[in-house]
């Protein structure tokens, strides 16, 4: 039986209605479709579409300007944290759960905007997608682009994950290499006929330590780079002498850099190792120029931030689109057991985003 989602009510009993549906990444089917069926009863201010579990909804109005808003609708596996609970009363009200936090008190403000919004100053698209929180090629947004690449164009995305209700710009690039370092095996009891390939790696982790990474500010953003070893492996057995050891690096950086460049920056600081790119994803610059984002400043009131890690508003700026990070929670708490919010976060959210497409 599919649950019925008041899309009118206020989006804090909205969030708790989301977070009641259990929605574990490739098990969507439920919410979307619930979801699905809320948004087509808004008709006909909306056209709404499915595609997989993927649901889409937009306004066609004609207005000089379009503003995406994306939210995953999957979660983290559950720790015995739904259904919902709730602490506290009034402006102490906190809800508890999984998805609080990532993302379904961002995906509730979306979809109480879709459903009362229905003459807004912008024409609006929402796209609420599956398997964000899992591997990349399984994005329902990057199926979307792929698929449905005219539902993604527009002047500005606010992506409504979870950012402390603070507008985050852009966001940081990410691409993760292994430092390899050779050897030639042998007896550990005969380890001069050898060569320690995991003793050979300590100039590896030297660099490492004596790196200072970057601090720089963009647009008013800071953007706080890191550079981290987050895995060694070596050796093959107990008494023979490793003849391979492999450094795993992770750095983050600022969306000044292309994906290229950061590259070009890691082997330089490599110099003299083998170095192989694992992965790589772009950063997305603030692009809080733009028209459409200075409005979205000016219904918030306060100064952006640089966003501190990587999310999707990064597809939207490879789509040459300024995209921002705007969503109720704590990210820090995300994915894990204690997640939640509290109710006033989601009405600030709520009402910043209602000033802003309302003009």
């Amino acid at each position: 039986m599919t649950t019925r989602l008041d899309l009118a009510a206020d989006p804090i009993e909205l969030t708790a209605a989301l977070v009641d549906v259990p929605s574990v990444s490739g098990n969507e089917a439920a919410l979307a479709d619930a979801v699905e069926a809320a948004l087509r009863e808004q008709a006909p201010h909306l056209e709404v579409l499915r595609n997989g579990d993927t649901v889409l909804a937009r306004t066609n109005l004609g207005r000089a300007s379009r503003i995406i808003f994306a939210g995953h609708l999957d979660t983290v596996p559950i720790v015995d944290n739904v259904p919902h609970r709730r602490t506290g009363s009034g402006d102490d009200l906190v809800l508890h759960g999984c998805g609080t936090v990532d993302m379904k008190s961002g995906d509730a403000v979306m979809l109480h905007l879709a459903a009362t919004v229905t003459e807004p100053a912008y024409d609006l698209t929402f796209v609420f997608y599956d398997c964000e929180e899992i591997e990349a090629v399984r994005n329902g947004l990057g199926r979307i682009e792929r698929e449905l690449p005219e539902w993604l164009a527009a002047d500005l995305a606010i992506v409504c994950e979870p950012s402390g209700a603070v507008i985050e710009a852009g966001c940081q690039g990410t691409i993760r290499i292994e430092v390899r370092t050779r050897g030639k095996r042998a007896h550990t009891a005969r380890a001069w006929m050898g060569s320690n390939a995991i003793h050979a790696a300590s100039e590896v982790l030297n660099r490492l330590t004596g790196y200072e990474p970057r601090v720089l500010e963009i647009d008013g953003c800071t953007y706080r780079e890191g550079l981290q070893a987050v895995k060694v492996g070596g050796g093959v057995a107990g008494n023979v002498v490793p003849d391979e050891c492999v450094v795993t690096i992770n750095h983050r950086f600022a969306p000044d850099r292309t994906p290229e460049q950061a590259e070009a920056h890691l082997r330089e600081l490599f110099a003299g190792f083998e170095v192989v790119v694992v992965d790589v994803s772009p950063g997305a610059l603030p692009g809080l120029h733009a028209p459409e984002a200075k409005q979205l400043l000016a219904a918030s009131g306060a100064d952006p931030v640089g966003k501190l890690g990587w999310t999707d508003v990064a597809r939207f700026a490879a789509l040459g689109m300024p995209a921002v990070n705007f969503g109720p929670g704590d990210p820090s708490l995300s994915h894990t057991p204690e997640e939640h919010v509290p109710a006033v976060k989601i009405t600030h959210c709520a009402d910043v985003l209602r000033r802003f497409v309302t003009g």
